[in-house]
């Protein structure tokens, strides 16, 4: 009769266990190992989210204006293994600027391999992009130089004064 007590209090704990097993996506079959696993998920979870907040507060740090208004357009450039990382962001529609930004793109002799952009109700651009070879070798160009040329392709998109970019 104990057994039986003891198999019916454990049940909701194996269910609880195979839940957590599934959203950590652990194929760890013991409970120790699940309960490891969740912990470093947990974990992971926590670096996202400080990454993100780190994003969120370097981008506030390098932002214009957006087209004559106070809605601050924020760029960030970061380097990769292979290429850049350049996102820009903006509350806001920004009509044209896209076309500012690629043209800045080309200038410096970024191709651009992957990219999404939002320009409904706001201005989204993350753009993975390579400094093309020349015939004559390469061009060399760092993070601090595209940050530069995007901030200028949206001054002159706004037409305002001079982009700080911390």
């Amino acid at each position: 009769m104990i057994s039986k007590e003891r198999k019916r209090s454990a049940a909701p704990s194996y269910k609880k266990l195979q839940m957590l097993r599934s959203i950590t996506n652990s194929h760890a079959r013991s409970k120790t190992s699940i309960i490891v696993d969740a912990t470093k998920y947990i974990e992971e979870l926590k670096q996202r989210v400080e990454r993100m907040n780190q994003d969120l507060a370097i981008m506030a740090q390098n932002s214009s204006t957006c087209h004559n208004t106070l809605i601050p357009v924020k760029v960030r450039v970061e380097a990769l293994d292979k290429g850049y990382l350049i996102k820009v962001f903006s509350e806001r529609s920004c009509r044209g600027l896209l076309v500012f930004i690629l043209e800045a793109f080309e200038e410096l002799g970024l191709e651009v391999l992957q990219a999404r952009v939002s320009c409904s109700e706001c201005f989204l651009l993350e753009a993975v992009g390579v400094v093309k070879d020349d015939d004559e070798g390469s061009v060399s160009v760092d993070s601090q130089e595209i940050k530069r040329a995007v901030s200028q392709a949206i001054q002159n998109w706004s037409g305002e004064g001079e982009v700080t970019n911390e």
